[in-house]
């Protein structure tokens, strides 16, 4: 009875966890770029039972009754990276991924300089003429050679009161250089983790220049409103029975311990 009850609070942590993930896709449905997370979830090894009731020949032998879940786990959270849907914004500054990639952002964080990747395009100038992100991020961009082939490090863009226009190549000039988006991709997506404020945060990033960027667009949440009420909805319900069958074995065992024995 006791393996009982460990089994059913696991279904219930479980379960809640799921609400938790749930909850954070519906908060992100109108958020620019977000991508949905999922939660994995994988069961303990299940048990071996049996017994030496059976009786063969006047000697008790092994007896296999079946194995025993033991309940359910947490595996981790993985993020779907489908495309979201791409709007038109007629803002310059507004810029879209469309397919595989990501661009690429530099934080400071206490005079160090982390880059960080993301989906979330739009962009706007702070009061030094920097290109940034809502967070205040710095956009990069890579210097183009006469070739249309990148050179040297990325670097933030200043466009002071110029507006970017974006050419067939994803090229853009800035007082009269070239530049380019700094956009990556990565060999595995499941390395990426979320970092907040709509970032990413990978180690095996793969410059790319293949990248398709639109420029005056916005791509949209990959985020399925409905689909998340019906998990959601779904959790709640596993979440009650798992809940009632523990009451259920609580009062059981409850008369088990103060009633079963008792001296009458």
């Amino acid at each position: 009875m006791i393996r009982a009850l460990y089994t059913t609070v696991s279904g219930l942590i479980t379960q809640e966890a799921k609400q938790d993930v749930i909850t954070s896709n519906l908060a992100n449905v109108n958020t620019v770029g977000f991508k949905e997370d999922n939660l994995a979830v994988k069961k303990f090894d299940d048990v071996l039972i049996e017994n030496y009731d059976k009786i063969v020949n006047g000697k008790n032998v092994r007896n296999v009754i079946g194995s025993l879940s033991q309940g359910s786990s947490i595996d981790g959270v993985n993020t779907s990276f489908t495309q979201g849907t791409i709007d038109d914004t007629g803002k310059w500054s507004d810029f879209a991924i469309d397919g595989g990639g990501f661009l690429s952002v530099q934080r400071d964080n206490n005079g160090a300089n982390n880059t960080y990747y993301t989906r979330d395009g739009h962009f706007h100038v702070n009061s030094q003429g920097y290109l940034v992100n809502d967070s205040g991020d710095r956009v990069l961009a890579s210097a183009v050679d006469a070739n249309g082939q990148t050179i040297g490090n990325p670097s933030p863009i200043q466009v002071g009161n110029e507006e970017l226009k974006l050419s067939g190549d994803g090229t853009f000039t800035i007082q009269g250089n070239r530049y380019r988006f700094s956009t990556v991709n990565f060999t595995d997506l499941n390395s990426l983790k979320k970092m907040g404020d709509n970032l990413y945060e990978g180690t095996n990033a793969i410059q790319s220049d293949n990248v398709s960027v639109k420029q005056s667009s916005l791509e949209k949440s990959n985020v399925n409103v409905i689909n998340e009420m019906v998990n959601m909805m779904t959790a709640m319900r596993t979440f009650e029975s798992n809940q009632k069958i523990m009451q259920s074995l609580d009062e059981t065992l409850g008369k088990a311990v103060n009633e079963v024995g008792t001296i009458r």
